[in-house]
């Protein structure tokens, strides 16, 4: 007979409310059924601006500490990347915890929707790692509150294409700011993870001419990426110190941290991962220090959040495009901030995003 363990034993020191009042969390949702094997956690972080809207990410975690710590920083930078893209969108995301490969089902994505539903639209829901189109439609079956639909279904497909373009548009503005100019003709640029988005950002890179070297863990995809657009591939996982101008973390977060900053010898940090700083306030100033200039990923990978939070009101593809697109002169006028209020721009762009929360509860309040 299973021996079933006290809860005591499960939780005992991680306090998930203090970290939620830490970081600021309105609700955190903790969904199981057993029919299904489903095990998944949605997190709402603010709803100032409107319902919290954030992708569904499949991965098979650790732990599940190490999964709740993960939807926690994935919603709160939801949050921030609406309000400073000007949207009418709160902050949430959804991690379902096991192998996409092998544990998704369509019960299984339909029981997820079912929990979606139950929040009655506060949660809004959408692709992320390890989901697609294709779960999206299997959600969609039990719940509205949903989008990266597919075009034949009124939706915006695949965002991925949309979100390397918002990075493209960063890494142009960075480097207008650092070299006058945003023609990226023969610069060097690391993109690490080519999935979905550094694919498509890979695709717009070359096709400027940059210089572009490739990393990631899947060997076949990466082989398959450095064919299609002619560039190089490093397998190894000790990139950080290559010299490059450019590094644009593309996969999982947390790669800027005390031992890859010790390493980099780029001018520019930019990309689509959330989350690259392990520690935002000590990480962001010891680029900073270093003399690197970092342009926040929240804000420069909003494309794909601009695009599904067009679906809302019926989708366009042309508007969504638009609106991406100011992700240049909005990440430059961060950087100008930075250097005004010498402040990092990681800090920067927070203030910009809390600025417009702030002023929104005070409308609210009054």
């Amino acid at each position: 007979m299973l021996k079933v363990k006290n809860v005591n034993d499960y939780v005992k020191d991680f306090q998930v409310i203090e970290i939620m009042s830490n970081m600021n969390h309105e609700q955190l949702v903790f969904c199981n059924d057993k029919k299904t094997g489903l095990k998944a956690i949605i997190a709402i972080h603010d709803t100032t601006l409107g319902p919290a809207l954030g992708g569904t990410r499949m991965w098979n975690y650790n732990s599940s500490n190490e999964a709740i710590i993960d939807v926690l920083r994935l919603s709160r930078g939801m949050t921030f990347k609406a309000a400073i893209s000007g949207l009418s969108l709160g902050g949430g995301k959804a991690v379902i915890i096991g192998d996409s490969s092998k544990d998704k089902t369509e019960a299984l994505m339909r029981k997820f929707g079912e929990y979606v539903n139950s929040l009655g639209g506060r949660y809004i829901t959408a692709e992320d790692v390890g989901m697609n189109t294709s779960d999206m439609v299997l959600v969609k079956k039990e719940t509205n509150f949903v989008t990266g639909l597919p075009l034949d279904m009124g939706g915006g497909g695949n965002p991925s294409p949309v979100t390397a373009y918002g990075v493209y548009m960063g890494i142009k503005a960075s480097s207008k700011y650092i070299w006058g100019t945003d023609n990226l003709y023969s610069k060097k640029v690391l993109v690490q993870g080519v999935g979905h988005v550094g694919e498509n950002l890979v695709k717009h890179l070359t096709e400027e001419g940059a210089n572009v070297i490739i990393n990631d863990i899947n060997k076949s995809n990466l082989k398959r990426v450095s064919d299609l657009y002619n560039c190089k591939m490093i397998e190894s996982s000790k990139v950080y110190d290559l010299d490059v101008d450019i590094y644009s973390p593309c996969a999982l977060g947390a790669t800027i941290n005390d031992e890859t900053i010790e390493l980099l010898k780029c001018d520019i940090v930019a990309g689509a991962a959330n989350n690259q700083l392990k520690d935002e306030k000590k990480h962001s100033k010891m680029l900073q220090d270093k003399g690197i200039l970092y342009a926040p990923d929240f804000l420069i990978n909003a494309g794909g959040l601009i695009n599904v939070y067009s679906e809302i009101n019926g989708y366009d593809r042309e508007k969504a495009i638009s609106q991406t697109r100011k992700i240049f002169d909005t990440t430059l006028k961060i950087f100008h901030r930075s250097e005004k209020e010498n402040i990092t721009t990681h800090e920067a762009a927070y203030l910009l995003a809390q600025e417009r929360i702030n002023e929104t509860k005070k409308l609210k309040n009054n």
